[in-house]
């Protein structure tokens, strides 16, 4: 039997006196499109830190297609296959489209240490990203600076730069924040397009994206995972209705 793409085990995280993440278990099959829901201050981000390793559990572990990658650095688990967006972009505002999509494809080549030769003359980096920009329908704003796109735009640059070394997978921290809703709309169709042998794990407040993006849902609350299951389970949850989707009057 295949591993599961990710299982975290007891995760937890303390700053000081606050449980930040408090003892998260939780198992994504390969392939599995999964959200993260909860309320502000629910852990969420805190979480997707945990499993990239920009930040190191107080307890528990990570791992990753049956390898343990609690302690591994973020440089390594990107070498494995995990990336991710952040929830505020992340890009070079004053580099073009193309040339922040190079610098993401050549990140883990052994020529991003080469200083005299420029990035643009490597022919197959080139390919990676024109072809991820072509799929994106932005190639032709390839010389257009990142600062001078809209910000629909720019989201999606991000997503190519975290697809560019083809991630087994992929972690978006509210992909369609700060969106108008007609952004929000093509953005999400975009999304449902990706490969789907990437497993997605993603955060969203909007919970129209969150339902039509994702198989099954997990919600937090103040660092703890209150419930679990697919989309209908997580609709008629009670104590989900109550304290992040609202009770009907």
């Amino acid at each position: 039997m295949d591993s599961p793409c990710l299982v975290l085990e007891g995760l937890t995280k303390e700053f000081g006196g606050l449980m930040a993440v408090d003892h998260v278990s939780l198992e994504i099959k390969a392939g599995e499109r999964h959200g993260i829901i909860g309320p502000n201050g629910a852990g969420k981000t805190t979480l997707f830190n945990l499993i990239c390793g920009d930040l190191s559990p107080t307890d528990g572990r990570v791992v990753h297609f049956g390898q343990d990658v609690t302690r591994l650095p973020t440089y390594k688990r990107i070498a494995l296959g995990i990336s991710r967006t952040f929830q505020i972009n992340n890009l070079f505002p004053k580099l073009t489209v193309l040339q922040n999509v190079l610098l993401a494809a050549q990140g883990l080549e052994s020529m991003k240490y080469v200083m005299y030769r420029p990035i643009s003359s490597y022919k197959f980096l080139y390919d990676k990203a024109k072809n991820i920009l072509e799929d994106f329908e932005m190639w032709d704003k390839r010389d257009i600076l990142v600062n001078n796109l809209s910000y629909g735009d720019q989201r999606q640059i991000e997503v190519c730069l975290a697809l560019i070394e083809n991630p087994r997978l992929l972690l978006l921290d509210e992909p369609t924040a700060g969106l108008s809703r007609a952004e929000t709309l093509t953005f999400t169709s975009i999304l449902k397009e990706l490969n789907p042998d990437i497993t997605i794990l993603l955060i969203e407040h909007d919970m129209d994206v969150a339902f039509e993006l994702t198989e099954n849902i997990t919600v937090l609350q103040l660092g703890k995972l209150i419930a679990s299951g697919n989309k209908e389970e997580i609709k008629a949850n009670k104590k989900v209705q109550e304290i992040y989707l609202g009770t009907e009057q």
